[in-house]
């Protein structure tokens, strides 16, 4: 497995990823793993992170990605979610203009707030193969019962993804810019392109409810994997793992 850093440059703000590469190419198609929106709850010392996943994709021969979008990680900027959406649409360029990549597909694994934004990037960039959407909101809702905009943008703050003073200049206006991103307005868009929800029947922080309602919107082909007794961090779920690889070999294996 050859293991590297890349850096990307998104409104000015320097977006960190790595890549993970197949010792022998099979040709399978590139993966992207899209992080959700952090916790702020310490750091777990037995969590190797997505690196960890990423070496899972890689070791079944897919070619993996992981980036921070901004605000998170080692990137640069503030978290804000138009501004996601940008992260990732660069960073879809960037890996299908690399040289190894040309002609190979790229599928979109993302997680929470990560599903959502690629949601939304695969329904506007037909270049995307398909999506895998796990505990995916299907609007922003959960915000309701967290306080104002204000208190909303504060506690981010506290967790380290918001970290300018100055930044935003309106909390509403941050708030509101939530809106256009909302994923089941823009699901249906991913058809024909395949489809994989993962949901835990026990997620109390997206509950079930949302993946069937951004099920019921998409088109074909379409499918909803539901972990029994697994909660948000899907990444932690063997099933889910499990069932991304699946949906990729078919889908993959269909389109070769």
């Amino acid at each position: 497995m050859y293991k590297d850093y890349f850096a990307i440059t998104v409104d000015g703000i320097a977006i960190i990823g790595q890549e993970f590469l197949p010792v022998k190419d099979n040709g399978y198609p590139a993966v992207c793993l899209c992080h959700g929106v952090p916790s702020g709850n310490p750091p777990d010392p037995g969590d190797g992170g997505y690196p960890v996943l990423a070496e899972t994709f890689c070791a079944q021969q897919y070619p993996a990605y992981i980036f921070n979008f901004r605000g998170s990680g080692d990137s640069g900027g503030n978290f804000d979610m138009p501004g996601w959406t940008r992260d990732l649409q660069s960073i879809v360029s960037y890996i299908l203009g690399l040289e190894n990549n040309r002609g190979r597909g790229l599928y979109l694994v993302g997680f929470s707030g990560g599903a959502a934004v690629s949601i939304y990037v695969a329904s506007r960039d037909d270049r995307v193969s398909g999506v895998a959407a796990c505990a995916c909101p299907a609007d922003f809702s959960l915000f309701s019962g967290r306080g104002s905009p204000q208190d909303i943008v504060d506690g981010y703050r506290r967790i380290g993804i918001i970290r300018d003073a100055d930044f935003p200049r309106s909390a509403r206006a941050w708030l509101d810019d939530f809106l256009p991103v909302t994923p089941v307005d823009h699901v249906d868009k991913i058809a024909p392109r395949p489809l994989l929800l993962v949901h835990g029947t026990e997620d109390d922080v997206v509950p079930i409810i949302y993946a069937r309602r951004l099920f019921e919107r998409a088109g074909e082909p379409r499918e909803l994997k539901v972990i029994e007794g697994a909660g948000h961090r899907l990444r932690h779920e063997p099933g889910t793992i499990r069932a991304v690889l699946e949906w990729l070999k078919k889908n993959h294996n269909r389109t070769r």
